[in-house]
């Protein structure tokens, strides 16, 4: 390794992979980590060496988003690649997963190509993409899953819509099963959830709103496991939010599919009450669900059963948000706010600090096949440095997202990101602040 050398000094070590945990330093040398650990800064002596003083912040390998919706090529205004990666770098997110619903839509090699190119134009958070499993994400007809995957597609999903009809599911998972590639499903049965806008139950009577039952994730769920165990094939359950949902992917788990899931932290950290007055910065799909299915997500969480936790990020304009409930769209934007609301975990004694942690780094990096999120030598050097227990409140108007659609507007919570690096580059730096709380 050779160029430019850096020395964090004096940080709290955090590896999830290898369960590192612990002061020490950190040299980077060009885009690698060259060596790590307790008493190694004489290792980084003589010629030019910039360091960095971490004072016992925490440094750990650079977040893995799984599921980030970027809007570009077709709805820039709402959010590009570029300012998708401002906002990753500054929620310590060094690589992004982008769902395949642009316009044109991801089924086609050029726009795997299109997306690959304008990321190492803009240089900030890594992007990969993944491919539609149909054709204009249209449930009939398959794409070339061997030519999207050999051009770097990193999964197949129709994005935010079921892949509905069974047939077409089992071909799509066969398919894929001869490529070794991973199918990621929106886990709702769509004529259960179609016409709903919230769940069903107290609230969505008490507000006149059709409902969406819980049974709705768990009969897709269901249905899919059956045919993931014809087919053998490697299937992800996208932001489960549901107690039976996850109880069904721990049964699979336990009889040994190749099945993983995630979920996103609306579903561990607000319930159905957060819609409040026809609040549509709260409206998602799949929608916020009962007290007891955000503690079933949490309980997975702890368990081990959900894989990782993914921001969900879904840019939407106010003309696109700011109507009647049933006409909103649904959707937040995640980016800048993943870590610290997954800390809460950490903070509210459900999860430890490096179990929080292995679910946004190494957990997503393995299920999608990317040698990122560890901290080990030779490794590409996409880190974050960040203070675990500083307290701050949300601003939604200081997202560096061109979109501004979120629940949390106002909330306390503890950690921030202090710098976020990228191959050795520093693509985000906040000088340390005091708490607000």
């Amino acid at each position: 390794m050779s160029g430019r050398r850096q020395l964090f000094r004096g940080a709290r070590l955090i590896d999830p992979d290898s369960g590192l945990d612990g002061l020490g330093d950190l040299i980077v040398e060009g885009d690698r980590i060259a060596a790590l650990g307790p008493g190694i800064a004489a290792e980084a002596a003589g010629g030019e060496v910039e360091i960095i003083d971490c004072a016992g912040l925490c440094l750990a390998p650079g977040l893995v988003d799984m599921r980030v919706q970027l809007r570009e090529p077709g709805a820039e205004h709402m959010e590009s690649i570029e300012s998708s990666g401002r906002a990753a770098a500054a929620g310590g997110v060094t690589t992004m997963a982008a769902l395949p619903n642009t316009t044109p839509p991801v089924d086609d090699v050029s726009v795997v190509e299109f997306i690959a190119r304008r990321a190492r134009e803009v240089r900030l958070a890594k992007v990969h993409t993944y491919a539609a499993a149909t054709k204009g994400l249209g449930g009939r007809e398959l794409t070339e899953i061997g030519l999207l995957a050999a051009a770097g597609a990193v999964g197949f999903t129709d994005g935010v819509k079921a892949i509905a009809d069974a047939l077409i599911m089992r071909r799509v998972l066969a398919y894929a099963r001869s490529f070794d590639q991973l199918v990621i499903q929106h886990p709702e049965e769509p004529s259960l959830g179609g016409a709903g806008e919230v769940t069903e139950g107290e609230t969505a009577t008490r507000l006149g709103l059709a409902g969406i039952p819980a049974a709705a994730e768990a009969i897709m769920v269901e249905r899919d496991l059956r045919l993931v165990q014809l087919t053998g094939a490697r299937y992800h359950a996208a932001h489960l939010s549901t107690a039976e949902g996850v109880a069904a992917i721990r049964r699979a788990k336990a009889a040994g599919l190749p099945v993983t899931c995630d979920t996103a932290p609306p579903y561990f950290a607000l319930n159905e009450t957060a819609i409040g007055d026809y609040r549509t910065f709260a409206k998602l799909s799949p929608p916020l669900r009962e007290e007891a299915d955000r503690q079933a997500v949490v309980d997975g969480l702890a368990d081990g059963t959900i894989d990782a936790i993914a921001s969900d990020h879904a840019p939407w304009d106010q003309d696109s948000k700011r109507l009647p409930f049933s006409s909103a769209t649904c959707g937040i934007v995640g980016l800048e706010t993943l870590l610290p609301l997954a800390l809460d975990l950490h903070h509210g004694g459900r999860l430890s600090l490096i179990d929080v942690l292995r679910r946004l780094t190494v957990a997503p990096a393995r299920i999608l096949g990317l040698d990122v999120g560890r901290l080990k030598r030779g490794a590409l050097a996409d880190l974050v440095l960040f203070d675990p227990d500083l307290g701050w409140r949300i601003d939604t108007d200081a997202f560096r997202s061109k979109s501004k659609n979120a629940p949390f507007d106002g909330r306390s919570v503890k950690g921030q990101i202090v710098r976020t690096i990228v191959d050795g580059r520093t693509i985000f730096q906040r000088e340390r602040q005091r708490s607000s709380q």
